[in-house]
Order: C-alpha cells, then sequence, then structure tokens
C-alpha cells in the first residue's frame, strides 16, 4: 500500500526538521554496573545525536536535501553539534545559538554484551521554543517536516503552517507532553515508540491502542517501533508489519537507533515506496546504525542500504 498522501514539489528541501539536537557522552562497559560499585569503561566518545537532528543527517547521507531548525547551547559542546550538522551537509540557516546556555547533552551507559543503553540526560531550560518563538519559515521549505514535539506549542505552529503550505508533516514521539491534544491531529505521519500509544490511549494491547490513536487524531498513519520486533503500522484499516534485522557484526550500541529509523522510514516516502519497503528500510537503517558506536557514524548512505537488503536476515 502506498502512502495516502501526495509530497508537495518544487520546494528548496526535501525535508525539514524541528526538534532536539544533543550531544552523547557514549560510555561502553563490560555489564551494567550494580549498585555502589566502581567499574572501569572499555571505551567512551562524545558524539553529536538527538531525535530530529540525527533523522536529518540520515536522510542527507541518502542524498536528500535537508534543513534543521533547532537550538544549541553556547558551549563547547553546542560549537560541536553545530558544526556537526553543518559538516553532514545539513542546512543550518534558521538553527539558533542560545548564549549562555548549555547544550542538551546525555550520558550514556552502554552494555558492551548487548548494545542495550541507559540514558542519563538533561536540557537547558533556555533552549526550549515558545509558541511565538517557532520558526514558522521552515515550514514551507520542505516537502516533509518532521518534529519530535519537544516543545508542543511551537511545533503546533510549525505543523500549522505546514498544513496551510501542503507540507507533509511526520512526528518521532516517545514520552507524553503537554499541548499534545492540540498537535497530534496536524501529523500526517505519527511513528512512536512501544509505549507511547498505550500510555496516551491507556489501552495495552498495541494493535488495539494503534487503532484507538488513530481514530482520536486522525493521522493518515500511526504507527510503533519494537525494538528487536521490528515495527507496526497501521493505516486505511490495515495493519504493516516489519521484522527488525541482525547487525552486521553483533549490535554494539542501540544509541539513536529509532532516529535512524525515522531517516529510513522518510526515505521510502521520498521515493515513492509503498509503506511494507519504506518499514524494511526504516528497520535496516536502524540495524545499520547499531553496528558500531557513535551518535551518527554508522548511519548509512543510500548504496550501503541497498547491498546491506540484498543479504539482511530478520530477527
Amino acid at each position: 500500500m502506498l502512502f495516502p498522501f501526495k509530497l508537495p514539489t518544487q520546494r528548496q528541501f526535501d525535508a525539514v526538521g524541528f526538534g532536539v539536537n544533543a550531544v552523547d557522552h557514549l560510555i561502553v562497559v563490560s555489564e551494567y554496573p550494580a549498585f555502589d560499585t566502581k567499574v572501569r569503561f572499555k571505551e567512551h566518545r562524545q558524539s553529536p545525536g538527538g531525535q530530529t537532528a540525527s533523522a536529518m543527517v540520515a536522510l542527507q547521507r541518502f542524498g536528500l536535501q535537508t534543513a534543521y531548525a533547532g537550538r544549541f547551547g553556547s558551549d563547547a559542546e553546542g560549537q560541536f553539534g553545530l558544526s556537526s550538522l553543518k559538516g553532514e551537509g545539513v542546512d543550518i540557516e534558521l538553527a539558533e545559538v542560545v548564549s549562555g546556555a548549555r547544550n542538551q547533552v546525555a550520558f550514556i551507559i552502554i552494555d558492551a554484551r548487548s548494545g542495550e543503553r541507559t540514558i542519563v540526560w538533561d536540557r537547558d531550560e533556555r533552549l526550549a521554543y515558545g509558541a511565538d518563538e517557532a520558526p514558522v519559515k521552515i515550514s514551507s521549505l520542505g516537502r516533509v517536516l518532521h518534529i519530535d514535539a519537544h516543545d508542543p506549542p511551537a511545533c503546533t505552529r510549525l505543523a500549522q503552517a505546514a498544513r496551510a503550505a501542503g507540507t507533509i508533516v511526520t512526528a518521532d514521539i516517545d514520552n507524553i507532553y503537554k499541548g499534545l491534544p492540540e498537535l497530534l491531529p496536524l501529523i500526517d505521519v505519527l511513528v512512536t515508540s512501544r509505549e507511547f500509544p498505550h500510555r496516551l490511549t491507556g489501552i495495552s494491547d498495541e494493535r488495539a491502542s494503534l487503532v484507538e490513536l488513530k481514530a482520536c487524531y486522525g493521522c493518515a498513519v500511526v504507527g510503533m517501533t519494537m525494538g528487536k520486533r521490528g515495527a507496526t503500522v497501521y493505516c486505511d484499516g490495515q495493519f504493516f508489519e516489519s521484522p527488525a534485522y541482525e547487525v552486521p557484526g553483533a549490535c554494539r550500541d542501540t544509541t539513536g537507533a529509532g532516529d535512524a529509523f525515522h531517516g529510513g522510514l522518510l526515505y521510502g516516502l521520498f521515493r515513492g515506496e509503498d509503506i511494507e519497503t519504506s518499514l524494511r528500510f526504516a528497520n535496516a537503517t536502524a540495524a545499520l546504525k547499531c553496528r558500531a558506536l557513535g551518535a551518527r557514524t554508522a548511519l548509512p548512505t543510500g548504496v550501503e542500504l541497498e547491498e546491506f537488503l540484498k543479504t539482511a536476515t530478520p530477527i
């Protein structure tokens, strides 16, 4: 089944993103430490990340044209994150540096046995956008506006402007934020974390929660990522499921896999693929993201993605 809408044409960018960027301090340990112990780490790396910023980088590596609007701190981490986006070729004209603010950071403890991680993070309140501060201009610059809903009033204003301009709105949401009821009806493709539909609707059955999510908010496509179980999407009364793939050389770090998933899904949409194929792209991109340590270093190119899918093994 094809996505139930058409993308606009003749835009400056394929995708524009508004939302979170972060700098991740990735710390690999042999096994997750017990309480009140000292553990020597195996590896440490500082790497750029963040839901929306990483999705834009993934699409840029797939050969698409992207732009990012968001706020960076004026500290060393902020400079590092901003320069990394610029180095990847993502347009940052509408990005801002907030003087005196600290960039969003995360300390991520990764279990070397499985690649699973625990995240400790913080975001300076000065990086948040109010509705009247939203960079509305970006809404009409791309064929798709991709958001993560961390600042719902600002996201709502951008989504309203995007709808008025005929821009398709997609979202990666993993938490409940104040103001979501106003934002969700403006989203065309809503793919969330596995826990989100249950937390929002109160329905524990995964499929039933997606049906309720679509009925309440009217999104054209709703879905959830499910880790090793792949992903499920609901559209026009049908469910589409796609398995996850074995990671080449075993999973070393699951950080950013969800962000990469959204990049792969949008890549399929831009190519005119059906939902099933786009889900395969999404899960393959997430698998390739897990192949090495680093929030963006493992993101594939389009050629690498195509080659991987020729021999990829579903879990």
